[in-house]
């Protein structure tokens, strides 16, 4: 079985405003030529189709144009939601969508029923895990607590206990979107700690042939059966030195498994430089990256005369500009954005107890009031995404 794996299209997504739906068309059409091209039998796509909850009407007429293009391929598709989908939305019409062969999964209660596709050695059931907020179906699941690890638990669990009643030798693959440990982040996804805790380990999805999973926008093997594709376009300059691309993924006899890259189309390369803005301004090795989307970092002790239309001047398509001065870690007038970089919701808020109190950080009861602050906020934006 030959299966196309990629996720977080985020269609109706801009890069600093700057609209992506050109780029987004074309890849698109990239994926539906290597469909054809590589002969594949399904194109799995796991999670965040759309970059909000309520998409602006010309990404949900690109999502229908997607739909068009993968059903007169005549290759089944396996799409589940993600954490910047709305299940409810993403899952409307999916029967009769699925009669075209693209199958939608967006209810957690289907986790334990596959789409079975067959090829020369036999069945192929493919699970989708559609993003498992977890106070929102811990229930539904029979989890015995709240979190990531043990809703995917008890989902999992749903999957290996059907797959157990099927013939022997029936090969089985899983769609999930989540932050499996081992997995590296980058600043364009959303974060979706709960309890302190955003990650869930690889072992999770023992059991079956491949996990194909959505949210981290870079293509990473967490394991040889557990793997990202990424994000088909960068969304953040923290992805400038990803290669963006898409997994074809074998699944031969026996469970027998190899994998390739396949490049997605870049629309414009991404460029990070630094320096003093007289330095970017003249320093010919920074002449590759005249035609790149740029963010400028400028280290002079004082802001600049207009530093932005001074770089346009060289770099016209530079986007973003950071003003970290030269200065003593210990100088208070360090960049406070710079201290908070790669901090969680939760660190920040027991960094801020500590310094109104001289030093002394939450206990543990305050740390477990702090953390559930912070997941009801999380809760009450997932049910008013929801909601609207």
């Amino acid at each position: 079985m030959r299966m196309l794996h990629t996720s977080d299209w985020h269609l109706g997504r801009s890069f600093h405003r700057i609209g992506l739906l050109q780029a987004q068309r074309a890849f698109i059409g990239h994926l539906v030529e290597a469909v054809r091209e590589h002969e594949v039998d399904v194109v799995l796509v796991s999670g965040d189709i759309y970059d909000r909850a309520v998409p602006p009407l010309a990404a949900v007429e690109l999502f229908d144009e997607a739909l068009h293009k993968l059903a007169d391929a005549g290759v089944p598709t396996v799409m589940i939601s993600g954490n910047h989908d709305s299940a409810r939305r993403l899952g409307v019409g999916a029967g009769l969508i699925g009669r075209a062969g693209i199958h939608l999964r967006t209810d957690p209660a289907g986790c334990g029923t596959p789409v079975v596709l067959a090829d020369a050695h036999g069945d192929v059931a493919f699970y989708g895990l559609p993003y498992l907020e977890p106070a929102l179906v811990r229930e539904e699941l029979g989890a015995p607590r709240g979190g990531h690890q043990a809703v995917l638990r008890a989902a999992m669990d749903r999957v290996r206990a059907d797959l157990a009643a099927r013939p022997a030798g029936t090969r089985s693959v899983v769609l999930a979107h989540a932050f499996v440990a081992g997995g590296a982040a980058s600043d364009s996804e959303r974060d979706i700690t709960v309890g302190g805790v955003a990650s869930v380990p690889p072992e999770t999805f023992d059991g079956v042939d491949y996990a194909a999973l959505g949210h981290l926008h870079g293509c990473q093997t967490i394991t040889e059966r557990v793997r990202y594709s990424g994000s088909p376009l960068a969304y953040s300059f923290s992805e400038a030195d990803h290669r963006k691309t898409m997994w074809l993924v074998d699944l031969g006899a026996g469970g027998a498994l190899t994998a390739e890259r396949l490049d997605c189309p870049v629309p414009r390369p991404l460029a990070r430089i630094r320096g003093r803005l007289d330095d970017l301004l003249s320093d010919p090795r920074l002449e590759k990256h005249e035609e790149a989307w740029v963010e400028a970092t400028l280290t002079d002790p004082h802001r600049p005369e207009e530093p932005m239309a001074r770089l346009a001047g060289r770099f016209p398509h530079v986007v973003s500009l950071v003003l970290e001065p030269d200065r003593a870690p210990e100088d208070p007038l360090a960049s406070y954005a710079q201290r908070l970089r790669g901090r969680s919701d939760h660190q920040i808020a027991a960094d801020f107890v500590a310094h109104v109190r001289g030093g002394l950080g939450p206990d543990a009861a305050e740390s477990t009031v702090l953390t559930g602050a912070i997941d009801s906020v999380r809760l009450a934006e997932a049910l008013g995404e929801e909601a609207r």
